[in-house]
């Protein structure tokens, strides 16, 4: 008599499968096809911004002119940089320009945000208050200099027709700087209030609610509610704000090229010039390397100072 079992036979694993349980076989495919996609963009990082500031950094120790291979000189283009007046006049101009462009543009674009919060929430509005974030910087920066020109300028009329004598806005020491952080404000308000008015939307409409109930006025709301509510919203646009404020370039090279007697001779069109009009690339490359950890010593500061991780509606 023999004996007999109804077991299904053995099914023969593949080489691939043969031990890992299924979710994890999953886990492993996924990451397969998650590298595959990461990996156009980490090649681009690592080329475009990795290698490069690997290589500053090594030049920024050198004396390097293109015209001969770099001759490593230690400190020397850093203690050439604390004693160059042009380089400390490059850092103050930067400086005046970041405290009124990002002081203006905050404010107009919290304002602006209020207003679209409170009167419309419509599309055709937001995409015409964007609509100057589109164009791009070089444009902008020729139309308004060719608009505030002392001479032919159609602003210049408009002032005329109002008693104001012509004013030269690109020529006059004490506005050049003013004049090109308001051209920057103009272009990127639009977009800095578009932030702000979505920070807005995460704001419980049952926070106002329990105000409007304890009798608060607007002016407290806004106060004492929306804008300690909007603080991680808020940290966010100035360090952004802030960091591209310090990296101000083409505005100051299509229109006043660092005059009248260095007034906008930003910190960045002063690398620039180091670089690729007198070919010193290694006191370039340490200006930059200085810049660099100026931002981030700054961003840091700012995240910290500003509690960018906390929200007080947790």
């Amino acid at each position: 008599m023999t004996a007999t079992t109804n077991a299904p036979p053995a099914r023969k694993r593949s080489h691939g499968d043969s031990t890992a349980p299924p979710g994890k076989r999953r886990n492993l495919g996924d990451l397969k096809v998650a590298m595959i996609f990461i990996a156009p963009a980490t090649l681009g990082f690592v080329v475009f911004y990795i290698w490069p500031t690997l290589r500053g950094a090594y030049l920024s120790f050198t004396e390097y002119s293109l015209l001969s291979a770099p001759k490593f000189n230690g400190l020397a283009n850093y203690e050439r940089m604390v004693q160059d007046s042009f380089f400390w006049n490059a850092l103050g101009v930067t400086v005046e320009y970041v405290v009124i462009n990002i002081g203006v543009q905050t404010v107009l674009a919290v304002g602006i945000a209020m207003l679209m919060y409170r009167l419309t929430k419509s599309i055709t509005v937001r995409a015409i208050i964007l609509a100057p974030y589109l164009v791009a910087n070089v444009v902008v920066a020729l139309v308004w200099y060719w608009m505030l020109d002392v001479q032919v300028g159609v602003v210049q009329t408009f002032l005329g027709w109002v008693g104001i004598d012509p004013v030269a806005f690109f020529g006059d020491s004490h506005w050049a700087i003013p004049t090109v952080a308001g051209i920057n404000v103009w272009r990127h308000m639009g977009y800095t209030a578009l932030l702000v008015f979505a920070g807005l939307q995460t704001i419980p409409k049952y926070v106002y609610e329990a105000a409007e109930v304890d009798g608060s006025t607007e002016w407290k709301t806004f106060w004492r509610i929306t804008l300690p509510l909007l603080r991680p919203v808020l940290v966010m646009v100035l360090v952004v704000t802030m960091i591209g404020s310090f990296q101000i370039f083409d505005t100051v090279a299509v229109t006043t090229q660092g005059g009248p007697i260095n007034a906008t001779r930003v910190i960045y069109y002063y690398i620039y010039e180091r670089a690729f009009t007198r070919f010193d690339f290694g006191y370039a490359s340490a200006m930059a390397l200085v810049l660099f950890a100026i931002l981030a010593v700054v961003s840091l500061l700012q995240l910290r100072l500003l509690r960018a991780k906390e929200s007080d509606l947790a």
